[in-house]
């Protein structure tokens, strides 16, 4: 499948996303032709210490875990987060490194950056800025950031050696990222590889969990932890499993 055509399906869906103000993944929108596994994909965790201000704001329903929870933040870090949507994660990291500290989101939808932006301004949020750009090809320099964050939006990539190269090329030596993802457990059938509705529901582009952490490694990363693990209840006759995991690395 052309990763042209891939973006652009994904892309049309989470800018359908961003006006509609609600999750591609919610039971009966239609992000997949199984039911089954569209109503179950993506499920999340309330972000606990997050205000509920930010969360009324910023919280689309899209991710699959709490990365912010387990990426060691501190203040006066610069923080990254990966197809940053509505800007949820950013602003909870923003709080987290407080005002000598600086979040970025990158997001390649730009309803979600106009959205993001709308959210920034009303929440007053000084040290958080949101940039177009897309995973691939990373705007933002090279060695330039403390941490690494993503909410289920990997799986969204096509090239994922690609997109872990690039987070490997902005952190700074010792830094970290911490990636909340959807992954396989077994591999996933090519006619379903090539439904770009399963595309947009991140299920088509989720890898085998093994071959995901060979990629991570291949590409340099050490420390490879699981910090978080969640397997999704699939109908039975399909010939593999998903879960959410949220996986940490450095860069020696």
């Amino acid at each position: 499948m052309d990763n042209n055509t891939i973006k652009s399906a994904v892309k049309e869906k989470y800018g359908e996303i961003a006006r509609v103000s609600s999750s591609c993944c919610k039971p009966g929108c239609g992000c997949g032709t199984d039911s089954s596994v569209a109503d179950t994909i993506i499920l999340r965790d309330l972000y606990e210490g997050a205000d509920k201000q930010i969360r009324d704001v910023a919280d689309l329903g899209l991710g699959c875990g709490t990365p912010t929870a387990f990426a060691e933040l501190a203040e006066g870090m610069t923080v990254l987060d990966l197809g940053s949507g509505a800007g949820i994660d950013v602003f909870v990291a923003a709080k987290l490194i407080g005002p000598g500290g600086r979040a970025i989101g990158v997001d390649m939808t730009e309803q979600m950056i106009s959205r993001a932006e709308a959210n920034r301004e009303k929440l007053g949020v000084e040290n958080a800025e949101f940039r177009y750009g897309e995973i691939e090809s990373l705007p933002v320099e090279t060695g330039s950031v403390d941490r690494v964050i993503s909410n289920c939006v990997i799986n969204l990539v096509p090239d994922k050696r690609a997109a872990f190269s690039e987070i490997f090329r902005v952190l700074k030596a010792g830094g970290k990222f911490t990636v909340s993802d959807i992954v396989s457990v077994g591999q996933i059938p090519e006619k379903l590889r090539n439904d770009m509705l399963q595309w947009a529901g991140c299920v088509a582009g989720a890898l085998d969990k093994d071959d995901y952490l060979a990629i991570v490694r291949e590409v340099g990363f050490i420390d490879l932890k699981i910090a978080a693990e969640k397997p999704y209840q699939l109908d039975s006759s399909l010939p593999f499993g998903l879960r959410s995991i949220t996986l940490t690395a450095t860069k020696p």
